[in-house]
């Protein structure tokens, strides 16, 4: 795989580079951290289901929060939007220094539901601005990028994240963390170029994102709009939320890791490093394949709506550590390529103007049904054991998968629709 044309990408669109490196930063942080915290959640409790509440934390508060902030992301400044998120995070990382047992555990899980909340804010701004911050033929590599900085700081922040917790102790995690946040922010701010396009007044405009609850109804009746008249972008909105139906399978890498395979903190982190490889690689081989090809993306999510599901079936079977790591890999394959693709198409799709919104719904849809997922298979846990109840999710995510494959294949047979402005699709819905 040549690596020169993403190089190029970085070399020639300098904004997007800085918040591509702000990313990066706070990415290795965050997950740096969460490998600390679910080795604490475990070691204080000794129960999946109660460590399955630090992811459950990571995705919950974003639901409930994202549909306000995407109008927020179109009313206001996306650079000062992420800055703030950015700077209030830096906080709340000092707040996990405060769990020291059980007694105090639920300040752990507060802060983790904080961030989410931090977030929240963060990712539908940045997700929003990035097509105003690259070349528009530059897009579709960019967003590889940031898929692949994901995967990538998973891969290493989680790796090193077991080991500094194993050898200095989860603090030190902790307090990277915050320190992660604030290079972000800094970084965000050194960035000149607009984070937003030129703002047009009336309606859909800046002056159309309204604030408070107004805001929040705004997001889902402008995205809804926005489904409703295009079966392709209404594809792209349910691809991540099918995906999530599965994803409660997260939980079993701690345990799996962490004590199945007898590997403690550092195979917590391995196998969270493995889902980092996935990711990694997956974003860029599914955007060199199918490119503005709307036919091709939904190709290669419904190939991986099959791969996820029976990668992770095969994780019981793992005799070593080692195996484990390659069927983690393979399942996020298909993990990273879906959510790398259904983001790009939403950004080449939607205008502007209200991108911070559909975004934020995209994501809030997301979020909830991968924290539904998750509470779903701590109960499985607790009632069928672990093994039966990783199989349990595989299947639920399969019948999703297949109901989603079947609703889709009318759009996997329709010719391509004719590139627009920012070659790919059409800027607003069709």
């Amino acid at each position: 795989m040549d690596p020169r044309p993403f190089l190029r990408v970085l070399r020639d669109n300098p904004a997007f580079t800085r918040l591509y490196l702000a990313q990066i930063i706070s990415f290795a942080g965050d997950w740096l951290a969460t490998v600390a915290l679910l080795g604490l959640a475990l070691e204080l409790t000794g129960s999946a289901a109660v460590t399955s509440l630090v992811l459950v934390l990571q995705n919950g508060p974003f639901f409930l929060v994202a549909p306000f902030a995407g109008a927020v992301a179109d009313r206001f400044d996306r650079r000062t939007v992420m800055i703030v998120a950015d700077l209030a995070r830096v906080g709340v990382c000092f707040g996990f220094l405060l769990a020291r047992d059980g007694g105090t555990l639920w300040i752990a899980f507060l802060c983790a539901a904080l961030l989410a909340v931090g977030a929240a804010f963060f990712e539908p701004a940045s997700s929003a601005a990035m097509p105003n911050l690259v070349a528009p033929g530059d897009l579709g590599k960019a967003v590889a990028l940031g898929g692949a900085a994901w995967g990538t700081m998973l891969a290493i922040g989680a790796a090193v994240g077991g080991l500094i917790a194993a050898t200095f102790g989860r603090d030190v995690a902790f307090l990277v963390n915050a320190l992660t946040f604030l290079a972000s922010a800094l970084l965000v701010a050194s960035i000149r170029l607009p984070f937003q396009g030129a703002r047009g007044r009336g309606r859909g405009g800046a002056e159309g994102a309204p604030g408070g609850f107004a805001g929040a109804r705004s997001s889902i009746s402008v995205t809804l709009a926005l489904a409703r008249s295009s079966r392709t972008v209404a594809a792209y909105l349910t691809t991540k939320v099918t995906f999530g139906v599965g994803t409660g399978v997260l939980i079993f890498l701690a345990v799996f890791g962490g004590s199945r395979l007898g590997a403690d903190e550092a195979g917590i982190g391995v196998l969270f490093a493995a889902r980092g490889v996935g990711a990694l690689l997956g974003p860029i081989l599914a955007v060199r394949w199918a490119g503005t090809d709307d036919r091709r993306a939904l190709t290669a999510i419904a190939i991986a709506l099959v791969l996820y599901p029976v990668a992770y079936a095969l994780l019981p079977l793992a005799p070593a550590l080692l195996v484990a790591f390659v069927f983690v890999v393979v399942a996020h394959l298909g993990g990273g390529a879906e959510w790398t693709l259904s983001s790009y198409g939403l950004q080449r799709s939607v205008r502007d103007e209200v991108r911070g919104r559909v975004l934020s719904v995209d994501y809030a849809l997301a979020t909830a049904s991968i924290a539904i997922s998750q509470l779903v298979a701590a109960g499985l846990s607790t009632v069928l054991g672990e093994v039966p109840a990783l199989w349990t999710m595989c299947a639920l995510l399969g019948l999703a998968g297949a109901a989603w494959i079947a609703w889709t294949r009318p759009l996997r047979r329709r010719e391509p629709r004719p590139p627009g402005p920012s070659g790919g699709a059409t800027t607003l819905a069709p």
